[in-house]
């Protein structure tokens, strides 16, 4: 199964199309961030970015999955609030 750091991870890499960014947006270093991607992928057995020496681009799958990563995301939030 996968979590909710590994779709805000991805979320961020997709809204960046850049991991350095997507790192610095979430306050994390890019080496934790390429972990949680890759765990993603294995979980979900496919690839969610063509990834180059100069550019990252969302696959098919990857472009499936990103509204249902923010939607997930923002129920994860609302709960939270909903709770508090």
């Amino acid at each position: 199964m996968f979590t909710l750091v590994q779709l805000e991870c991805f979320v961020a890499v997709a809204e960046e199309l850049h991991f350095g960014a997507a790192a610095e947006r979430l306050r994390m270093t890019q080496p934790p961030i390429s972990r949680q991607i890759q765990q993603l992928e294995r979980e979900l057995d496919t690839q969610l970015f063509v990834r180059t020496s100069r550019r990252v681009a969302l696959t098919e799958a990857g472009r499936t999955l990103l509204p249902s990563a923010r939607k997930l995301i923002d129920l994860s939030a609302k709960a939270a609030a909903d709770v508090r």
